[in-house]
């Protein structure tokens, strides 16, 4: 249980919810020079041994780099001409944040426009506006990042044995969460009440798999994973291990952190949970079994 400290939301829930967006500043700026890719593939951050990052953005024939660094506290700029800026991590408000993001990147020459509020949040304030989230706790935000770094080694252990598509593991800013994603290669029609974010990112069959620390409607952080899109009656479904289910208020299978963190083998429990998750709703979709054979080389 040591290598998986604790999470708890109550504990940590402002630094949370400030980071939730810091990393909406940082990650509106991939999104508005990015090319579109089909499900959003352009928007996420990654994991990094240090903390997350945008991987290389285009500006121009330029590229640039933004990276939260959860070890020394400090955002860096990067761009691939050597010039680069540093905004330390510490308690202040989102509107100084922004303020000064914006300042780094003028100063390496990047000329860029970003939406001016965070996404998929209720009651958004506008970025420039926010002094309500105001917390930086380093041993808080440290914390965090060790969990995602190891969720994040599994995730990848999960997603190895697939022949489908299967993107890099993300951590969507908009949702703040880490997710593993697979792709039958059919395609979905969204319904006609769908926003702009469903429209574009639920047009694929797929299966997912993920980690999130904490949120209003489960304050506590867990494991998720679904299909989409729902299978008919697959909240029956019996998956692994002892502690996950389904939610009927998310409309997801479940597990806690904590009851992972309890478990004999942590790691082969979250496992079980992403395996069993997968091939019931595999199961359930049609899915062909050689989307899932894999021959690794020798």
């Amino acid at each position: 249980m040591d290598d998986w400290p604790a999470l708890p939301y109550d504990d940590w829930r402002d630094t949370r919810d400030t980071l939730h967006m810091y990393t909406q500043v940082v990650g509106k700026i991939r999104l508005a020079l990015s090319p579109f890719e089909p499900q959003w593939a352009n928007v996420p951050l990654y994991v990094t041994a240090r903390g997350l990052t945008t991987s290389p953005v285009p500006d121009g024939l330029r590229t640039f780099d933004v990276e939260f660094d959860f070890v020394d506290h400090r955002l860096v700029l990067r761009a691939n001409d050597g010039s680069a800026e540093q905004i330390p991590l510490r308690p202040r408000a989102v509107a100084d944040f922004y303020e000064d993001v914006m300042a780094a990147l003028g100063r390496l020459g990047i000329d860029v426009t970003i939406s001016p509020g965070p996404s998929e949040v209720p009651d958004p304030i506008p970025f420039a506006e926010d002094r309500v989230h105001h917390s930086y706790e380093p041993a808080d935000a440290k914390r965090f990042f060790h969990v995602l770094s190891q969720v994040d080694v599994v995730l990848k252990e999960h997603r190895s044995g697939f022949n489908g598509k299967a993107p890099p593991v993300h951590f969507f800013w908009g949702t703040f969460d880490l997710v593993g994603s697979r792709f039958s290669g059919r395609p979905v029609t969204p319904p006609p009440e769908a926003g702009t974010i469903e429209r574009y990112g639920g047009d694929a069959e797929q299966i997912c798999g993920g980690f999130w620390p904490g949120q209003e409607a489960f304050p506590a952080a867990a494991f998720f994973a679904y299909g989409y899109p729902k299978p008919d009656g697959i909240e029956a479904a019996s998956i692994r291990p002892d502690g996950a289910g389904w939610n009927t208020d998310i409309g997801e299978f479940l597990f806690p952190y904590d009851a992972m963190r309890a478990a004999p083998d942590p790691r082969r429990a979250l496992l079980d949970f992403l395996e069993s998750t997968y091939d019931v709703c595999a199961q359930q979709m049609g899915w062909s079994p050689d989307l899932t054979r894999f021959n690794r080389p020798s």
